[in-house]
C-alpha cells in the first residue's frame, strides 16, 4: 500500500473540484492540495456541459450568486486573454403570450431597486434596443430588455416563429469552453504543486484528520488529509454516506444533441433561445398514434413542458448547433454509463422546430455527425446549491449544483474555500449551506425564492 498526505484532499476533478482548489491556492495561498478522481480532469459530468452562462435567475440568491461567477470568469477572460471563448450574445426567453408578467414580477423583485434601470422596455416606437450585435463580452449592455412588438421582433430575429409575441432578452449570458476554462484553472494548480490522485474512493475514515482509501489500478493506496472537500458531482451522496453524512441530493439524467447545421436553419449571430410555453411536439399523426398506444411513451403524445433550447455552438466560422431539453424528472441512481434515449434527438429537434421553423429541414434525416449525449443534474429539491461545511469537522461539500455547474464553478471555488479558510462570507453562503435545512429563517426563504428557472 502508498500512502500520500496533505492538507487538503478534494474529491472530484470535474469543474467544481477544480475551482475549489483554484480559489483555495489563489486567494489564501494553499498549495498542499490533493485532487482525486478515477478518471481524467473535466472527463465525466464536465465533460457534457451546455457550456452557457446566464446571472437570470427566479431568485435574488442565485442571482447574486452567478453574478459574482461571471464577475470571476471576467477576471479570467482578461488574464488569459479569453483563452476559453468566453461570448455575450445573452439569452432570450420567448412566448407567444403578449407579456410575461410573472417573470416581469419576479425579475422586478429580485433587482429591488435596481429594476428601473435594469429593465428595459421596448414597444413598436421603440428605438433605444440594441440587438447583440457583436459576441465580444466587453462590448455588451448589462440589465434586461422586454420586447413586447412582434414586428420589432421580428426585424431583430426573423428566424423565430412569428407567432412570438414576447421576448426578454437577457443581456449577461452567453457561452463559454468549459474544458478550457478548467484547464487554464489546472494548469496554474499543476504549477503551483497541486497533486493529482487517480483512483476509486473506496473508504474514508477519521484519524486526526481523514484516511481516504483508493483503489487504483488494483493497488490499494491511502491519502491521509486534514480536510476533505466532497465534489464528487453525482456521487457527492455516496462519499457523504462514507461520513456517515446523509445529503438531500438526487440525481436526474439530462440529454442534449448537436450537429452540423448544413441547412443554415439558426443564424450563427443568434442568442442561446428558449421556447418558455407548454408545446404538443409537431408529430405525424401517425406517430403521435403510436407514441399514445405505448405507455412508456405515452407522455410524448400529450402537451410537453417548455424551456426547450437551441445556440449556434463553436462561433461564428463554424456550423453546428446544440439543442437541450430537460423535460425528464426521473431521479434514479447515477452510474458512470448514461442512459441515453435514442427517440431523443427526434423529440428535441421536433420540440426545437417550434420556436424555430428552419430545423423542420431536419425531420427524420438529422446529420450522420450528429452527437447525441448526456449526463447527470444532482440537485436538491429547491435547485439551491450545497456549499458548505459538511457533518465532521474539517469536512466540507461543493455539490448539488443541478444543471448550472459551469457557470456558478468559479463562485462556487471562492465560496467553498472561504468557508474552509474562515474567511469573510457572502449573503449567499449560509443559504447554500446545510443551515437552510434546519433554520426555519433560511428554510422559509428556499420555499419562497426557488432557484428553478
Amino acid at each position: 500500500m502508498t500512502a500520500t498526505e496533505s492538507s487538503v484532499a478534494i474529491v472530484g476533478t470535474g469543474i467544481i473540484g477544480i475551482a475549489s482548489a483554484y480559489y483555495l491556492w489563489k486567494n489564501h495561498g494553499i498549495q498542499d492540495i490533493v485532487l482525486i478522481d478515477q478518471g481524467q480532469p473535466l472527463g465525466f459530468t464536465s465533460a457534457q456541459s451546455g457550456d452557457n452562462y446566464r446571472n437570470w435567475w427566479p431568485s435574488t440568491l442565485m442571482m447574486n450568486f452567478t453574478d459574482r461567477s461571471i464577475d470571476l470568469m471576467e477576471q479570467l477572460a482578461d488574464e488569459t486573454d479569453n483563452r476559453f471563448a468566453m461570448t455575450r450574445r445573452g439569452y432570450i426567453l420567448a412566448t407567444r403570450q403578449p407579456g410575461m408578467q410573472p417573470i416581469l414580477d419576479q425579475l422586478t423583485a429580485c433587482l429591488g431597486d435596481k429594476s428601473d434601470s435594469q429593465i428595459r422596455y421596448h414597444d413598436r416606437n421603440s428605438r433605444s434596443y440594441f440587438p447583440p450585435v457583436s459576441a465580444d463580452w466587453r462590448e455588451a449592455p448589462d440589465g434586461f430588455d422586454l420586447l413586447s412588438d412582434p414586428a420589432l421582433i421580428r426585424g431583430c430575429f426573423p428566424s423565430l416563429d412569428s407567432d412570438v409575441k414576447t421576448i426578454l432578452h437577457v443581456r449577461r449570458g452567453g457561452d463559454i469552453s468549459g474544458q478550457q476554462l478548467g484547464q487554464v484553472m489546472l494548469e496554474q494548480l499543476q504549477r503551483a504543486g497541486v497533486r493529482r490522485v487517480a483512483g476509486m474512493v473506496a473508504g474514508i475514515g477519521q484519524d486526526k484528520g481523514f484516511v481516504i482509501q483508493l483503489n487504483a489500478e488494483g493497488e490499494a493506496t491511502s491519502i491521509r488529509a486534514e480536510r476533505i472537500v466532497n465534489a464528487a458531482g453525482p456521487f457527492a451522496g455516496e462519499i457523504a454516506e462514507m461520513l456517515g453524512v446523509s445529503l438531500p441530493l438526487y440525481n436526474v439524467m439530462q440529454q442534449k444533441i448537436a450537429f452540423p447545421d448544413t441547412e443554415g436553419a439558426i443564424p450563427r449571430d443568434l442568442p442561446f433561445t428558449i421556447d418558455m410555453d407548454r408545446q404538443s411536439i409537431d408529430w405525424d399523426p401517425e406517430d403521435r398514434a403510436i407514441l399514445a398506444e405505448d405507455p412508456s411513451t405515452a407522455h410524448l403524445a400529450l402537451e410537453m413542458p417548455g424551456a426547450i433550447h437551441c445556440r449556434p455552438e463553436g462561433g461564428m466560422n463554424s456550423n453546428w448547433l446544440k439543442l437541450g431539453w430537460a423535460y425528464n424528472e426521473t431521479a434514479q441512481p447515477a452510474d458512470w454509463t448514461i442512459p441515453l434515449d435514442p427517440r431523443f434527438p427526434e423529440i428535441v429537434l421536433r420540440g426545437a422546430a417550434r420556436l424555430n421553423p428552419g430545423l423542420k429541414a431536419y425531420y427524420g434525416k438529422l446529420p450522420r455527425q450528429m452527437s447525441h449525449y448526456g449526463g447527470w443534474y444532482t440537485r436538491t429539491r429547491d435547485n439551491w446549491p450545497l456549499i458548505g461545511p459538511m457533518g465532521p469537522e474539517g469536512a466540507f461539500m461543493a455539490c448539488g449544483l443541478s444543471g448550472h455547474g459551469t457557470m456558478a464553478a468559479c463562485a462556487t471555488g471562492e465560496l467553498l474555500a472561504s468557508w474552509l479558510t474562515g474567511a469573510a462570507l457572502p449573503d449567499y453562503a449560509q443559504p447554500f449551506s446545510m443551515q437552510r435545512f434546519t433554520e426555519s429563517g433560511l428554510r422559509q426563504t428556499a420555499e419562497l425564492e426557488t432557484g428553478l428557472l
